[in-house]
């Protein structure tokens, strides 16, 4: 799924290998012993044997020489996380293959058994990710989005071309999408919806205009590509499948405290949605403030109107039996995730089985209609067959399961006791401080690595910060996640980030200059609606 390890970062690699000074004195003659030498660096340097080695090594820097009060099993599982960790962040291996990684290493450690660290990679959440990614591989077959996309568009386009609505219609159809697939699917699928709609609009000087026109389109450009890569995002915080850090976080929380009520899919969107409608309002009004003038819809007007989208729309023709039967699947799992669980009083449908369905049960379920139900084009072919899921995203269902075993680990080592002496110091800090706190914390690391691995490892010691100081540890977990989720200001912070720079529409600054006040916004919004909804929602008070 991350875009770095393809074309684009590909592209720049001989320039890393080139060396920036000499290799040799030019004013003596060089050797084919001291060619074949930096020949041999340059190579080594060049490959990712380095980065491959810096794993292991930690862990046996940490295994030799830190000393845990005579728990063993506690050190070896700080130097198998620093091992995976190290893994994750350079890229020694791919990240499917990283998250593989506990696999082996949590049983040759001492840390927990195969059978054990292996059930970690199959639960619940995890089929509630897979039934959603096969269930965005048939939307996106069929180009319902697409046409979701177009018809939301076309209805904000306004004649004469109404720039800010435009904006609207399309981060609101993206945040909508990113409410129900995952934001990094989402973010790719609905690009080249806005490429395509860019594409009509030029690039350079315009041709018989002014050059300030030419920057008024070049502007609002920028803001189309950066309101998808941002609504993406935000829209994904709305539910649990919208992003694997919730899903994470459902998963984690959970594993640390199963005595407690678990988070559901309708109590995270009764907090999460309201947290992504904050930060959506304040995108769509950045954008706005930033990006559009007073002359840009004069400007847009020569090549953008309602017509084109609408031709475009008819292209697609009318909707086929396939799309409604996928959109009727679609609808009945959203129906079935939100009623499972409703309330104390009014009990969902889950009571009906005892307890015993999850989220992912109903969502595998659904999923494997489409395997079933004719897809009324050719005699025998259905929805979906699993060659059209060759694309599944294992990398990420491996990740999740890594998180999972890694949280499993924390607490069969021991190593979350000894994190909750070391935290005691913290006891008696203000609650309302220390989670905005837990927030930043987590939103700084994002940005440097996926979202998802800074969960992974921001999760557990937040937990154990909160048994230490005597707070409900979802006043430091939710806030971990929702922070992690806040990476808006370099393309590192996420793959939906990488496919937005990859178009060349947008810079680094460009990002930096709109994400600020966007990360501000859900920093705040998070310090007031945890205490006061949050508390409500997750039982809290």
């Amino acid at each position: 799924m991350d875009p770095r390890h393809g074309g684009y970062w590909e592209s720049s690699s001989e320039d890393v290998t080139r060396p920036l000074l000499p290799t040799h004195d030019e004013d003596r003659p060089t050797t084919t012993g001291e060619l074949s030498s930096w020949s041999g660096l340059r190579t080594l340097l060049a490959s990712k044997y380095l980065a491959v080695a810096s794993g292991p090594a930690a862990c046996a820097l940490i295994c030799a020489l830190v000393d845990l009060g005579g728990h063993p099993a506690a050190r070896n599982m700080l130097g198998v996380l620093a091992w995976v960790f190290l893994w994750w962040i350079t890229d020694a291996v791919p990240l499917a293959v990283a998250s593989m990684a506990p696999l082996f290493l949590f049983p040759a450690f001492g840390i927990s058994s195969s059978d054990a660290v292996a059930k970690a990679y199959m639960d619940d959440v995890i089929s509630l990710v897979l039934g959603s990614f096969i269930l965005a591989l048939a939307i996106e077959h069929y180009s319902i989005h697409r046409r979701l996309a177009l018809n939301i568009t076309a209805l904000f386009c306004g004649d004469p071309v109404k720039p800010h609505l435009l904006l609207l219609g399309i981060c609101g159809t993206t945040a909508f999408i990113s409410m129900w697939i995952h934001n990094t699917p989402c973010t790719v699928m609905m690009m080249p919806v806005a490429t395509g709609i860019l594409q009509r609009l030029p690039r350079g000087e315009l041709e018989g205009g002014s050059s300030s026109d030419a920057r008024v389109v070049q502007r609002f450009s920028k803001a189309v590509v950066l309101g998808v890569v941002y609504a993406s995002a935000v829209g994904g915080m709305a539910t649990l499948t919208g992003t694997g850090v919730n899903i994470i976080l459902v998963g984690m929380w959970s594993t640390y405290f199963p005595e407690q009520d678990p988070i559901t899919f309708s109590s995270w969107m009764a907090f999460g949605l309201p947290m992504a409608l904050i930060l959506f309002v304040a995108l769509w009004a950045t954008l706005c403030l930033m990006y559009c003038s007073k002359n840009t819809g004069s400007a847009l007007s020569a090549y953008l109107d309602r017509s084109h989208l609408r031709r475009e729309l008819s292209l697609l023709g009318p909707m086929a039996f396939a799309e409604k039967m996928v959109l009727a699947v679609f609808g009945g799992l959203i129906v079935l995730w939100m009623t499972r669980s409703l309330t104390d009083d009014i009990p969902g449908w889950g009571v009906l089985f005892d307890g015993k369905v999850g989220d992912g049960t109903v969502t595998i379920m659904m999923a494997t209609l489409l395997f079933i139900i004719p897809s009324g084009k050719n005699d025998g072919e259905k929805l979906m067959d699993w060659g059209k899921c060759r694309k599944l995203q294992w990398n990420i269902i491996l990740l999740l399961g890594a998180g999972f075993a890694i949280a499993d680990g924390f607490k069969a080592s021991g190593l979350t006791d000894i994190l909750s002496e070391a935290l005691g110091f913290l006891r008696g800090a203000p609650v309302l401080a220390v989670a905005p706190v837990a927030c930043v914390f987590s939103g700084v690391i994002t940005e440097f690595t996926s979202d998802d691995a800074t969960t992974t490892l921001v999760l557990p010691l937040l937990a154990e910060l909160g048994k230490s100081i005597g707070v409900h540890p979802l006043l430091l977990m939710v806030p971990g996640a929702v922070g992690a989720q806040l990476s808006y200001l370099l393309p590192t912070g996420s793959p939906g980030n990488v496919v937005g720079f990859s178009t060349g529409y947008i810079t680094i600054r460009d990002m930096v200059v709109t994400g600020t006040p966007l990360k501000i916004v859900g920093v705040a919004a998070l310090t007031i609606l945890l205490p006061t909804l949050g508390s409500l929602v997750f039982g809290m008070a």
